[in-house]
């Protein structure tokens, strides 16, 4: 049992590193390669705004058909949305189109909205002992992305005229051995809501209106929106000071890197620790980033400052993933699931919108200034519940698994 268990996490951390190459790659060389056909350089993040509609647009969607057709058949169609979404847009970058460009990269968010529940499979393969470490290492699968991504992005855009079409290419093929590596994904028998003992379907309301799913969500979206406006924003930020494709490409790794490579041991800090500390260590990395973006902008600075960002949404999102599975029962999985990360998406949405506005409006250091209050309200609501929790308790793994 335990080896077939420890297999399946291994097939989803091989998709999730497959699938992690996409977005990386996108905010690479998304804006940069729409800054050659956008008719101004407030578009220029338009390509990877429309990214996470797509991925708002299939979220729920996606979530609602899993729990009927499984996860396997559902991420085997992400994946290939993903070789789709690819050769579009590459073919919208050969006809100077940024429509066209935009049109795939909605595809790759299709993508998205169903990898972004190879998490939670990991946590469905699990058991109760193993499940926070199932989910750490899946989303540990992103180091491969981290260290692969921007050489590729690197490789494709010189590759085929014009520029950063070859990019996409590569997007596709790799979204293609996703389909490969994903054929081999074998899930359990899902539990059905009558084995549950006292199983009552509450409604949506009632069950988001839970504090600690609503601190779960708050955190979540919080990580992901500041982790994503900064990244979003940083290779145009970077060229606006002078630095080359290569060097927002490296920013972009040692951020990546710094998102997954703790997540080897996130799961076991939240075992010792508990969840709201790690989740509130979290916001005060994110503190760190803000304020390394006053050092200037050197690309020590940069980098400095994406490696506490990407350290930040690590704990902020692992530990906002754990808290959340404590608070829905097996019958209301797929509502909670996909409410929680249709929502924390639609954050994304609005804050890939504006990285490029904000960009063009306030500089790098002010746009990240206006993060503060933000991280304010977020470690507020942590210490609010770890106090209605008596006292800051270590919500452990095995309470979040019951």
């Amino acid at each position: 049992m335990n080896n077939a268990m420890h297999r399946q996490v291994l097939v989803l951390a091989c998709a999730q590193a497959l699938f992690q190459i996409v977005p990386v790659m996108v905010v690479t060389i998304g804006g940069l390669a729409a800054v050659q056909i956008a008719p101004s350089p407030r578009w220029a993040t338009l390509p990877i705004a429309t990214m996470f509609l797509g991925t708002v647009i299939a979220m729920f969607p996606a979530s609602m058909w899993m729990a009927r057709a499984g996860r396997r058949a559902g991420f085997l169609v992400g994946a290939t949305l993903g070789v789709l979404g690819g050769l579009l847009a590459a073919f919208g970058v050969m006809q100077h189109s940024l429509v066209i460009l935009s049109g795939g990269t909605c595809l790759l968010g299709g993508y998205a909205a169903f990898a972004q529940f190879y998490r939670f499979a990991a946590s469905e393969v699990a058991d109760d002992a193993f499940r926070p470490r199932a989910i750490s290492l899946v989303l540990a699968g992103g180091i491969v992305a981290a260290i692969v991504a921007p050489l590729l992005a690197k490789i494709g855009g010189p590759l085929l005229e014009p520029s950063y079409s070859g990019s996409f290419l590569i997007i596709g093929a790799v979204s293609l051995l996703a389909v490969g590596a994903l054929l081999a994904l074998r899930m359990p028998t899902p539990p059905t809501p009558s084995s549950e003992p006292s199983t009552v379907l509450r409604s949506w309301p009632a069950m988001v209106s839970q504090p600690a799913y609503l601190v779960a969500l708050f955190g979540g979206a919080t990580g992901f929106g500041v982790m994503i406006l900064a990244m979003t924003a940083t290779p145009i930020a970077m060229t606006h000071h002078a630095h080359d494709l290569g060097a927002a490409a490296s920013v972009i790794q040692v951020h990546v890197l710094a998102m997954f490579l703790p997540a080897f041991f996130t799961g076991a800090l939240i075992e010792r620790f508990g969840v709201l500390q790690i989740m509130l260590a979290g916001v005060l990395l994110f503190v760190a980033h803000v304020l390394t973006t006053l050092t200037g902008t050197g690309f020590v600075s940069f980098a400095g400052a994406l490696i506490f960002l990407g350290v930040g949404w690590n704990f902020l999102y692992i530990g906002g993933t754990a808290l959340l599975t404590s608070t829905y029962s097996v019958a209301e999985t797929a509502r909670a699931q996909a409410i929680n990360d249709m929502f924390i998406f639609v954050i994304g949405l609005a804050c890939s919108f504006g990285a490029g506005v904000l960009l063009e409006l306030l500089g790098w250091t002010r746009l990240n200034l206006l993060l503060m209050p933000w991280l304010a309200l977020v470690a507020a609501s942590l210490v609010w519940l770890g106090v209605r929790e008596d006292g800051f308790v270590r919500l452990r793994t095995a309470r979040a698994a019951s």
